[in-house]
Order: structure tokens, then sequence, then C-alpha cells
């Protein structure tokens, strides 16, 4: 079985962002339009996720049907608290019905694989009832995967929506940054400071994610380069819960022999030291890893922080040691309360290389 953290694809048969027609893109980036990408958890019109197929990428066919359950399963949860939108081509949508509940729309849109965080439409707000896309021109995070068909969803969405796309020339993925929607935002420099997605000065790249998210302030962490395909996404390690506050995941000493420990402690140093646009002094909540989990493999991704906020409810995961879900569990209904909190077994989306805020990407109601 192939994973997503050890899965290094070539990319030949993406052929690059093939978009929408000229005339759909803005000639202006988001923020010099007076966009700006919002709080996660304001209200949302629809979840958008994508459905798991190409072969190429999971070979197991076994393996792959099991996905796609847990993709079904998280849809259907969802489901019960907004509505949701599974993205695949036509050919698809029979079987998929059999497994998603009536309240999930199906759209035909081709995909290759389920990370809609990332290949999916990024959606910004103007705060005077105007939606539009942001482009992330997702490259299969640097050309390790392929996505001929997942690298023009954004585009395709947003031509059915008929939306405005606007684009700063930035290639990354969404998973890759983390805002408030109120002016800063933080990320690992692995993920875009990296010649596999952007050429240029660190600080042409940052006024470009700037420009792209309609932001004012960046935090960097050095994060890791080539150690997964996303070369260390900061939504499987730090999340913003509202400005000024952020939770992060990592274990209670720092194991030296473990690079992702390493660098966890030393985005959790950085962040603790920084100020985001307001002046503000961040408050970081600590979330402890798990340690006795069901899935017993290196690729594995036991992420609690890459949990998904929906209307009125936060689905998270649950990894099979009972006292760190059930802490997890906790800190979540503390940090969101109002929102039922709902935990899953995703064990093969972690398995791959994800979670369920990997899985998913919200529309802003406006």
């Amino acid at each position: 079985m192939m994973t997503r953290r050890s899965l290094f694809r070539s990319a030949a048969a993406a052929g690059g962002a093939s978009l929408l027609p000229r005339r759909a893109f803005a000639a202006t980036s988001a923020r010099a339009a007076g966009f700006r990408y919002p709080e996660e958890t304001d209200p949302h019109e629809r979840t958008f996720m994508q459905w798991p197929v190409n072969h190429r990428v999971h070979d197991d066919a076994d393996f792959l049907h099991d996905l796609q359950g847990t993709i079904s399963e998280i849809a259907n949860t969802i489901a019960g608290f907004e509505p949701v939108v599974m993205l695949a081509a036509a050919e698809h949508h029979k079987a998929i019905r059999k497994r998603v509940s009536g309240q999930v729309e199906l759209w035909d849109i081709p995909t290759d694989d389920l990370w809609c965080r990332d290949s999916g439409p990024s959606f910004v707000v103007d705060g005077k009832g105007g939606l539009a896309v942001t482009q992330f021109n997702f490259n299969g995070w640097g050309g390790k995967q392929v996505h001929g068909n997942d690298g023009r969803i954004a585009a395709r969405v947003a031509e059915r929506l008929g939306l405005t796309v606007f684009d700063a020339g930035l290639v990354g993925e969404a998973g890759g940054v983390q805002t408030a929607g109120h002016g800063t935002l933080i990320a690992h420099e692995s993920s875009f400071i990296n010649p596999n997605r952007n050429k240029g000065s660190k600080e042409d790249i940052t006024a470009m994610l700037l420009e792209t998210m309609g932001a004012q302030q960046m935090i960097w962490a050095p994060g890791i380069k080539g150690a997964d395909i996303t070369d260390y996404h900061i939504d499987a390690l730090a999340r913003f819960v509202k400005p000024g506050q952020v939770l992060i995941q990592m274990g209670a000493e720092i194991d030296p022999e473990d690079p992702w420990s390493v660098s966890a402690f030393e985005t959790h140093d950085i962040l603790a030291q920084a100020t985001d646009a307001e002046g503000r002094k961040l408050d970081l909540v600590i979330l402890p890893e798990p340690w006795d989990i069901r899935v017993d493999s290196p690729d594995f991704v036991s992420s609690y922080v890459n949990y998904y906020v929906c209307n009125g409810g936060v689905i998270a995961a649950q990894f099979g040691d009972e006292e760190a879900d059930s802490e997890a569990a906790a800190i979540l209904g503390a940090l969101y309360p109002g929102r039922e909190i709902v935990t899953l077994n995703i064990d093969t989306v972690g398995e791959v290389g994800g979670g369920i805020h990997c899985a998913t990407h919200e529309q802003p109601k406006v």
C-alpha cells in the first residue's frame, strides 16, 4: 500500500493548472481587491470533499475501498450539521450514492485523490457580501503526485459557482498555512519557500502568500523539507482556534532523535515569542500526543489538531488511545463551547498521511 508520507509520484500526467478562461481571473490579488480568507469558525454555506479514485495513487483496491468508506463516513457526519458536496466524475456517482447519505450532494467535477484542503477551492470574502476564490495553483505538493484532475478542481468549482478567481502567482496548498482571518498567517517555510513550489526570495514568497490570503503579517517556522509529501503542513501540528489563540499538538518532552518532535518544539518556541497583526502575544494551548494507538506505522499521522469545524460541530479523530482520545475531545470541547464534538475512527486517512481537515474545505456563508 502506498502512503502519502512515503509516496513521491511523478506528476507527469498533471499538466499543471489548466484552469478557467482568462476572463474569469481577476487582474489583481485577493488582498488588493479587499478580500481575505475568513475564520474557519465563521458560518458555512457548505463543505466540499473529494472522492479518491486514482489507482496510480492508491494501487491496493481493497484499501481504496476502505478509504472511500472513511471519506463517506466523514461526509455523512458533517452532513448532519451543514450541506456537503462530494466532488467526483459522473461515472462514479452511482457507486458513491450507495455509500453517502441523501444529504450529500454530488457534483460532476473529476478528482484524483481526497485532499480537498489542498486542491479544492479556497474562498475569500470582502465583508460586503462578496465571495471569490483565491488560487493556490496546486501542483501535487511540488510534483510528487499525479494531479491531472485535482489541479483543476478549484477553478472548476469557481466556474460552477460563477466566482472570480484571484491569483497572486503563489504555488502551494491551503493546508500549509493557518489564519484566524484577522491578518495573521502561520506556516512552515518548508511548504512554500521551496523550489518545488515557488522560485524567488523569502520576501517575494511571503508577499505572494499575504496577497493570496488577504493578510498583513507572516509568522514562519522552518518545518521539514522532504520528510513527507507535504513538506510538513502546519495544519497537522498547529491551528488557530480564534484570533490570538493557537492549539498545538506536541509531546511533553522533545525527542532529539525524532525530526518531527524537534520541528514541533521549534515551531512552538517561535510562536511563543510571536505577536499577531493586532499586536497580541499568541496564547498557545498544548494538546498532548496519543501513544497507545491502533495503527503501528511510522507513516501514520495521528493528529488531533487536524479537526474540522462545521456549523454547530467539531469533527475530530480518535486513534484508540482512550485516555488521550478523551483528553483531546475535552480540550476541543473547552475551546469550542456550544459546538458538538464528534470523534471518528479515520485510520485509513491517517495511513495515507492526513486527517479530517485535510479532506475537507469550507465555503463561507456571505
